[in-house]
């Protein structure tokens, strides 16, 4: 709108550049010594226009020629807050690419962590300035306060040429004692809340997902669930108080039936925080009561008989005892490898989901004749199968231990084992047709088969309950 003026001015400081070298030009030009005054004005301008030059590149400073990343205010205001900063964090990360070095990043190797620390300032600063110097990224920290120093656990990022044993090393030149590091997997990026929110989840739709749960928030542990021992007042657990107990490498939890769950991992002691989030997961549980997924299959034998495969637990325990009146001694004995008559002594305990996950198969009528468990025992898994005699022979067992191994392989279990007589052939031959590698195990007429579940991790998908199928 005001253009004219700035014209206005530009036109009379022209006009007065004009007339201003005009006279130079006369008094120089025409006076004494003119021409040599120009050569030595313009040779002083050359010298001077070299030296500003040379200044510039030496100490100049101009921005790098790649681009910096740098955005204009203008552009800035221009994207909204949520655009604006995940624009600015991507260039972030682009110049984070940048500056890595050559092939840190395709062949970087994930570590877990844990060391001691002093509870002092700056223990943990001089720490992580440690492992930058060895160009080990730290992806996430937690922190386990304990009554003297801190366990500080990390999952870091490291160059493939940097070991374990070098970031022990440069950690215990940090002040880190009791250091402990193993590999990590992505699954290890998932953040800790978001972690335990999803084994409180699982625990929470399905009681047998408690000792899996507990297993994948504490790592490689050792659970085993025992019953309440008998005093002379009724059934109490037997010296472990309500809150629990934590001892160094083992933990001592009231289960919530009124037995004793232990959690054992020799390798590492756990810490206060660890003992806490399994003892909120155990109460999570106790408070939610018995509970398992109600969704059931049917599915049609060759012969035409529809059947249907679901979930069982102690509500079934009257059911599952007339199957065993059904059952003749041989099979029974084939089962459970002892007197056929302590048989339904065993049917509260493979019933119930705290020690494990019962599949049961169903008539049209609402007979149960057949049942399939996976036991959780100890760091292993078992698999036991029974079906009621004029049932057999027609696939029942093949299908229950294909969906058990399923749920095995669903869990992370590394393998499965089942107890049989090596004149079962039935069971032989079923496990035979998981097409699994299997070892075989034969002591006094006891024979122990177990399937190595490695192969079948990716090659099945799980279903809803557990059966394996081709992808």
């Amino acid at each position: 709108m005001h253009h004219w003026r700035r014209d206005l001015v530009e036109l009379a400081a022209l006009f007065t550049a004009v007339a201003v070298a005009d006279v130079v030009a006369n008094l120089v030009g025409h006076g004494p010594g003119g021409p040599a005054l120009l050569a030595i004005s313009a040779l002083a301008l050359i010298a001077t226009a070299g030296f500003h030059t040379w200044w510039s590149r030496r100490h100049g400073h101009a921005p790098p020629t790649g681009d910096t990343g740098a955005r204009s205010a203008a552009r800035v205001r221009q994207a909204g807050p949520s655009e604006s900063e995940s624009s600015i964090e991507s260039e972030s990360e682009s110049q984070q690419s940048s500056a890595a070095p050559d092939g840190v990043a395709e062949s970087a190797t994930l570590w877990r962590m844990r060391t001691t620390v002093r509870d002092a300032p700056g223990s943990l600063a001089a720490l992580c300035t440690a492992l930058a110097g060895r160009q080990v990224d730290i992806l996430s920290l937690q922190t386990h306060p304990l009554a003297e120093g801190t366990v500080d656990e990390f999952l870091l990022r490291a160059p493939g040429e940097v070991a374990a044993s070098e970031i022990t090393r440069v950690v215990a030149s940090a002040g880190g004692s009791s250091t402990w590091i193993e590999r990590a997997d992505a699954h290890d990026l998932v953040d800790a809340p978001t972690r335990i929110l999803g084994l409180a989840t699982r625990t929470a739709l399905d009681a047998a997902e408690l000792p899996l749960a507990l297993r994948q928030l504490l790592g490689r542990c050792t659970i085993r669930s025992l019953p309440a021992a008998t005093s002379g007042k009724g059934r109490e657990p037997e010296s472990v108080p309500t809150e629990g107990a934590l001892e160094d490498t083992v933990m001592r939890l009231r289960a919530p039936e009124g037995g004793v769950i232990t959690v054992e991992r020799p390798y590492l002691p756990f810490t206060p925080t660890e003992f806490a989030r399994a003892r909120a997961l155990v109460e999570l549980d106790a408070r939610l009561g018995p509970r398992i997924p109600r969704s059931q299959d049917v599915l049609t034998l060759p012969e035409g008989n529809a059947i249907t495969v679901r979930r069982a637990d102690t509500g079934d325990l009257e059911a599952a005892r007339e199957m065993h009146e059904r059952c003749s001694a041989r099979t029974l004995g084939m089962r459970y490898h002892g007197p056929v008559g302590d048989a339904d002594r065993y049917l509260n305990h493979l019933l119930s989901p705290r020690f494990g996950r019962t599949l049961a198969v169903q008539t049209a009528s609402g007979r149960i004749v057949g049942l399939g468990h996976l036991l959780w025992d100890g760091d292993e898994t078992e698999v036991a199968l029974l079906v009621e005699d004029d049932w057999q022979r027609r696939g029942i067992g093949s299908e229950l231990l294909e969906r058990l191994v399923g749920m095995a392989v669903e869990a992370g279990c590394e393998s499965v084992y089942a107890v049989t007589q090596a004149s079962n052939t039935g069971m032989v031959a079923a496990m035979r047709g998981l097409e699994l590698p299997l070892d075989y195990q034969i002591e006094e007429g006891t024979l122990v088969v177990t399937a190595r579940l490695d192969a079948a991790v990716g090659a099945v998908e799980v279903t809803e309950f557990g059966r394996a199928e081709a992808p």
